[in-house]
């Protein structure tokens, strides 16, 4: 009489092979935690070596692209080397290094200037300084923008001047190879300012926004408030960008301070400032002069200061303020605290209850086909006309002994 394997003990071994399986399914990706909890305007010293955490440590730029072969290349060491005329702008974005190359192809020469920064913020907020309003769009890396053979865009934490002989149908495609081909930092060092979310999205100009971390940068690219009304030195950040309003043009400017009490203080200087009026005691910048008095308005949502001028009608300004809210997110950056002890006890439990449940499926079908087995068994026993059951068999050894 042989012996064969019960289905219980075959659904078991499966369920003992398939338990690892269970547990890839489970978590098929090992853990991985980055770090966005960035403040905002906040970038490590300018001085960082390139090699620091979340900087990549490849080449600046290709050597050769879209038949471009590198000639010569100068390191940017520092902001007077990157850009003489405003240095003091290149610091307060994070400035970390560059390079200015030049290249050849076929008796043709590409000036490129390369700067990197600490973070995408800093590319961000430099694009925007040197990019001036009114420039065509291009589709290259993260934002670009031409003025005839002059190309300015950003990707990643760096920022690409590049002086073209000429433009052509093929200019674009070049550059994005270029772009492609540039290092990315990890992390959170790759999110641009998180400011730009904040801006209302109806009617704005993209063209047109100015970010800014400092007082050079911020008068440099045609802030609206004096530099010192903003007050940098208490960690402001500042996005200014134009709309355009059924009535007229508008700029809205966005100011975010480190907490709700800075901002409220800095918007009651700012109300004060504004209604004091033009006067040589307190003379108007430019943008301010220009603007229609009625529109003039400020806001303040949580740590953020909506200033709104420019020449719409007031209804139409005082819609495009009333747009800006701030959403906190403390309880986000407390569950995001708590993530890493968190994660760790769900993706144990989950497991767990993983594997308890694919013994209990397996150990369910294995009685399912021990029953269903034994049924069919015992039908067909039961239509040859025996027993249901195999116990009233008799068994016996039967021995043919006849002399032959």
């Amino acid at each position: 009489m042989r012996t064969h394997p019960t289905p219980l003990l075959l659904c078991l071994a499966a369920s003992l092979a398939a338990a690892p399986f269970a547990c890839a399914q489970q978590n098929p990706h090992p853990s991985t935690s980055i770090d966005l909890n960035l403040k905002p305007g906040q970038h490590p010293a300018a001085s960082a070596a390139p090699s620091a955490p979340g900087v990549s440590a490849q080449p600046l730029i290709p050597s050769v692209f879209a038949g471009w072969e590198l000639k010569t290349s100068q390191p940017l060491s520092n902001p007077a080397l990157a850009d003489p005329a405003t240095p003091t702008a290149l610091t307060e974005y994070g400035f970390s290094d560059g390079l200015s190359a030049d290249y050849s192809r076929d008796g043709q020469s590409l000036h490129l200037r390369a700067l990197r920064f600490q973070d995408a913020s800093g590319a961000y907020g430099a694009y925007t300084f040197y990019r001036q309003s009114g420039w065509p769009k291009e589709q290259i890396g993260s934002g670009a923008a031409s003025d005839h053979n002059r190309i300015l865009f950003w990707t990643g934490n760096v920022l690409i001047d590049a002086t073209l002989p000429h433009v052509s149908s093929m200019t674009g495609s070049e550059l994005r190879e270029l772009a492609a081909a540039i290092p990315q930092p990890t992390g959170g060092k790759l999110l641009p300012p998180p400011i730009l979310a904040d801006l209302p999205k109806a009617s704005l100009d993209p063209q047109s926004t100015h970010y800014a971390l400092g007082a050079t940068a911020y008068a440099g690219s045609g802030g609206v408030l004096p530099p010192a009304l903003v007050a940098f030195d208490h960690g402001a950040e500042v996005v200014t960008a134009g709309y355009t309003l059924r009535s007229g043009p508008a700029t809205l400017t966005l100011i975010n301070y480190p907490t709700p009490q800075i901002a409220q203080a800095q918007e009651q200087a700012i109300s004060a400032y504004l209604k004091a009026g033009n006067s040589p005691q307190h003379p108007f910048t430019k943008p301010l002069a220009d603007s229609n008095p009625t529109v003039l308005e400020v806001r303040r949502s949580g740590p953020l200061v909506a200033l709104v001028s420019g020449d719409p009608i007031q209804d139409d300004a005082h819609r495009l303020i009333s747009l800006v809210h701030y959403e906190a997110e403390m309880a986000g950056e407390a569950a995001h605290s708590r993530q890493p002890f968190q994660a760790v006890v769900q993706d144990t439990a989950k497991l767990i209850l993983g594997i308890v449940s694919l013994v209990a499926v397996m150990f369910a079908c294995s009685l399912f086909l021990a029953f269903g087995f034994s049924g069919i068994r015992a039908a067909i026993r039961v239509a040859q006309g025996k027993p249901a059951s195999a116990l009233y068999d008799v068994e016996f050894i039967k021995l043919d002994l006849s002399s032959r």
